[in-house]
């Protein structure tokens, strides 16, 4: 059985309808899930044994005492209905683009004055990202705010858009996919945002598509390669350090997935105990805490977003973005379009900016806020908008003039 009820028609050669989306996950896809999580096996304990809080207790990963305790939430208290509803009230649509459905978020301002602005997700991220900032983009309770028409968009492969069934759905084509989206909503010329994944293709759509796009705001600003340390601050030198160390030693889950994803994709598709695992690591390693991801973010939204896959079987789909487009950002692209650049401190990859704008030719404001990491629209999400909205407005202030020299 689906767990998916929907208004849109299956795709055919050639279709550029936008569609009306709904779902409704059947209760037995609920019971099945709820069945599983009682039935779990799990292993003993972590041989590290450390007193909370203390982020030391997760380096052998997820204590198995907090597992347990997420476990229980949500098999007996988290209401997958209430993000359904959410959803809903947004506004969900499908359109086929190259074959392949592509899910998206939808809001319209009410302002005359709004931009047209699209956030990009990335992995272990969804559209959950960004639910709790959407209303407040486009319809600001400050008139002298800037509003957005706000689109928010699934990855290929992640949610409800279509499981790619061959390769090539890379961060190049995604890009020009969401320039094809973007067009069929009317809007020719748009702003964009995003980080992990999301950041790397609003890269891509910016160097590849400058016509298309009015600027950008990221918080991931990959140099490109052979940079120097000297002339760098202390600070600066401690960024590149830790940039190096996470890839040295912590990004075994990315090598797992761009090379193995198909393996890896067995447990997150069949187990959601091991769904859970993989993806809560990442919360609580990337997230500016001090023990728990909990401390900043609701249990219920990370339970969102580990649902959202569960439900739409997406564990390996998503995993093989990877696979797709792991190190392949293109050495030579550069950004021409006005660019802010946000730097959260416990980001996973940080890039100082005499590297970063030897990529991002045309920045037009750098911030470096003092707390905040990888997932900054659910750690600080009032910050996260302020933010979002500064960098835009300075975007659009900068207008198009033709590049740096």
């Amino acid at each position: 059985m689906s767990a998916l009820d929907h208004l849109d028609p299956v795709p055919t050669p050639g279709d550029t309808g936008v569609y009306a989306f709904e779902t409704h996950t059947p209760e037995a896809e609920l019971d099945d899930l709820r069945a599983r999580l009682a039935a779990a096996r799990l292993p003993e304990p972590e041989t590290v044994h450390r007193a909370a809080p203390d982020p030391r207790r997760w380096d052998q990963g997820v204590p198995l005492a907090d597992l347990v305790e997420v476990v229980n939430y949500w098999r007996t208290g988290y209401d997958w209905r209430a993000f359904e509803e959410r959803l809903d009230r947004i506004g969900q649509f499908r359109t086929s683009i190259d074959d392949l459905r592509i899910h998206f978020l939808h809001k319209r301002s009410a302002r005359a004055d709004a931009t047209p602005l699209i956030l990009t997700h990335g992995w272990p991220g969804s559209i959950a990202e960004f639910i709790d900032v959407v209303d407040e983009l486009a319809d600001p309770n400050d008139a002298g705010k800037p509003a957005f028409h706000v689109v928010v968009p699934s990855l290929p492969g992640f949610g409800y858009s279509d499981r790619p069934a061959t390769t090539g759905w890379g961060t190049e084509k995604i890009a020009a996919a969401w320039v094809e989206l973007m067009s069929r909503l009317g809007y020719g010329r748009f702003l964009a945002h995003g980080g992990d994944w999301g950041g790397n293709i609003i890269t891509v759509l910016a160097g590849r598509f400058p016509e298309h796009v009015l600027g950008i705001h990221t918080t991931f600003a990959e140099s490109p390669p052979g940079m120097t340390v000297d002339g760098l601050t202390p600070a600066e030198r401690k960024w590149t350090e830790d940039t190096r160390d996470f890839w040295h030693h912590r990004a075994a889950y990315a090598k797992q997935q761009a090379t193995r994803p198909q393996t890896i994709g067995y447990s997150l598709v069949d187990s959601p105990i091991g769904l859970l695992a993989w993806i809560l690591d990442k919360f609580a390693e990337w997230s500016d805490t001090d023990d728990s991801p909990f401390e900043t973010i609701s249990m219920d939204r990370v339970l969102d977003d580990v649902t959202l896959y569960w439900l739409t079987r997406t564990g390996a789909s998503a995993a093989r973005i990877y696979y797709e487009s792991h190190n392949s950002l293109d050495p030579d692209l550069r950004v021409d379009v006005p660019s802010a650049i946000t730097i959260y401190p416990r980001d996973i990859e940080k890039y100082p900016r005499a590297w970063a704008q030897e990529r991002y030719r045309r920045i037009v404001r750098w911030n470096s806020p003092e707390t905040g990491g990888h997932f900054p629209s659910l750690e600080v999400p009032g910050y996260f908008v302020e933010d979002l909205r500064e960098g835009l407005a300075a975007v659009l202030a900068a207008g198009t003039v033709g590049p740096r020299p």
